[in-house]
C-alpha cells in the first residue's frame, strides 16, 4: 500500500471543521501543530508595532493514495482555500516508505478496493 501526506495550514477556528472533513473523504486521522505562523502576498496588518494575524495550524494526514485527491478538494472546499484569500494552503507530498501504519493500511485495504 502506497501513500501520500497532505500537509494543510489552516485558520486555527477552522481545524475541527477540516479534520471532520478529511475523515469523511476517507481520512483515518491526523496530527494537528497548533501555534504555525505565515505570510501571504499581502504583508499582515500591524497595530501599533503589534502584528495582528489569525493563529494557523498545521494538520498533517498521512492517507492512501487513491483517497488522497479526493481528500485534498474535500477539505480545500471545507476551508475556502481557494474561495478567500488567506485562508490556508494544501500541498500532497509521496510518502517513499512509513512505519507504525499497519492497522491503518489494514483498515483501508477494503476501502481502496470499492475506489478503484
Amino acid at each position: 500500500m502506497h501513500f501520500k501526506l497532505i500537509i494543510a495550514f489552516v485558520e486555527d477556528n477552522k481545524t475541527d471543521a477540516i479534520m471532520d472533513a478529511a475523515r469523511e473523504a476517507g481520512a483515518t486521522g491526523c496530527t494537528v501543530i497548533n501555534n504555525a505562523r505565515g505570510e501571504g502576498i499581502k504583508e499582515n496588518k500591524t497595530f501599533f508595532g503589534l502584528t495582528l494575524s489569525t493563529q494557523r495550524d498545521v494538520v498533517l494526514l498521512l492517507v492512501e493514495q487513491h483517497l488522497s485527491r479526493n481528500i485534498l478538494e474535500h477539505i480545500g472546499e471545507v476551508g475556502e482555500f481557494d474561495a478567500k484569500p488567506g485562508t490556508g494552503i494544501a500541498v500532497v507530498i509521496d510518502v517513499e516508505d512509513a512505519v507504525g501504519v499497519m492497522h491503518q493500511a489494514e483498515e483501508l485495504g477494503d476501502v481502496v478496493e470499492e475506489e478503484l
